[in-house]
């Protein structure tokens, strides 16, 4: 089956099962890498990636779904890693091993994009579902906290779900 969609700004055309989920579409298809495997029932969030808009947990749902979307995976948030939310992430030392980092960051921007000033109970219920092993849930919130803050200093860079800089 043929899906067409957009990655990142860019649009794609895939030849695969409509069936495969999302993630191996991203990985093993368009060879990208930073949305990560985690549980593969959709319960961890280390695969959260954006479907218009909106954090979606991509090793949970076919790509059948996506004909028309426009996805956007950590690789697309920002194109050098300078996006609100990755400086704050560097800022405040949120990662221990990192592993969950790309799907933590994925679900704080969907938060962001909809709230620009959450509450500790906003954070807390949007995150709910992205599980870091490492135990930095207070230092995830802080960093979400000083990216909305950056924002709103800024112009709201961090409160959109897609690329960085390019007007959306």
């Amino acid at each position: 089956m043929k899906v067409s969609f957009e990655v990142n700004g860019t649009p794609r055309t895939v030849d695969v099962p409509p069936d495969m989920p999302l993630l191996w579409v991203l990985r093993d298809v368009l060879d990208l890498k930073g949305t990560k495997f985690g549980c593969g029932v959709g319960q961890c969030g280390a695969c959260t990636v954006h479907k218009n808009g909106v954090a979606t947990k991509s090793c949970s749902t076919n790509v059948s779904t996506y004909q028309g979307a426009d996805v956007v995976t950590i690789e697309g948030l920002s194109p050098d890693g300078t996006h609100p939310l990755q400086k704050a992430w560097e800022d405040v030392d949120v990662p221990q091993c990192g592993y969950c980092q790309a799907g933590q960051i994925m679900a704080a921007a969907a938060l962001l994009a909809r709230n620009s000033n959450p509450s500790d109970a906003d954070i807390d219920t949007a995150m709910n579902g992205n599980i870091c092993r490492c135990g930095t849930y207070l230092r995830i919130r802080d960093a979400i906290h000083k990216a909305a803050a950056t924002a709103a200093t800024d112009g709201g860079s961090a409160n959109r779900s897609g690329r960085s800089g390019d007007g959306n």
